[in-house]
């Protein structure tokens, strides 16, 4: 008896881990890009402070070159131990002003990008569909949030929405693809075939 009910439990847990697995691939295969969204996000911040590192490094470390040699315009030095302090500091301020702003830039849009993919997975989950509406709506509320904390004008502020607008139009019509691609429903693509169904519905009940 001992033995039966061992086994009978040891079957369940298998079978449980089986059905685990199923819905945990199906997770993978419904999810946006593939990848579930508490891998998506954090994936996607990384990524973005990664560019913003890169750009930030590349930008601060010009700045910083020239700002150096504006301040020390008027006393450049006339020896060779001078020049070789000279360019040593400016090799200094160069990595620091570079760090610095590549660091300011990558958490800026580190956090932009969190924000935007967490309202995306916000706005699929309360429509119950995945779609480039998602996107453009989670892309419209992070610029309107960027514009409101930054105080920018009213023209400021349009341009801001327009960029977030082109966007959501972009990076959603492309995850739109893509899931068209691996078969995955698209919300404004099915409402279209229902339309299409039932307009094909209707003419043949009339002929």
């Amino acid at each position: 008896m001992a033995q039966s009910s061992l086994s009978e439990s040891d079957t369940q847990l298998r079978d449980q881990s089986a059905l685990t697995r199923e819905e945990y691939t199906q997770l993978w295969k419904d999810s946006r890009l593939s990848i579930p969204p508490l891998l998506r996000i954090p994936a996607a911040a990384f990524t973005a402070f990664g560019v913003g590192m890169t750009l930030g490094l590349t930008h601060g470390s010009k700045m910083a070159g020239l700002r150096f040699r504006a301040e020390h315009a008027h006393r450049l030095p006339t020896t060779t131990t001078g020049w070789y302090l000279y360019h040593k500091s400016k090799n200094y301020h160069l990595a620091y002003g570079g760090l610095k702003e590549g660091i300011k830039v990558g958490a800026r849009l580190s956090v932009l990008s969190t924000a935007m993919f967490c309202a995306e997975n916000l706005f699929d989950v309360y429509r119950g569909t995945k779609d480039l509406f998602s996107t453009v709506m989670a892309s419209l509320a992070v610029a309107g949030g960027f514009s409101f904390w930054n105080r920018f004008s009213a023209a400021e502020t349009a341009r801001t929405a327009r960029k977030g607008l082109m966007f959501g139009l972009a990076y959603g019509a492309v995850q739109d693809l893509l899931s068209l691609a691996k078969g995955r429903p698209v919300g404004y693509v099915e409402f279209i075939r229902r339309r299409i169904g039932k307009a094909s519905q209707l003419e043949e009940k009339t002929t």
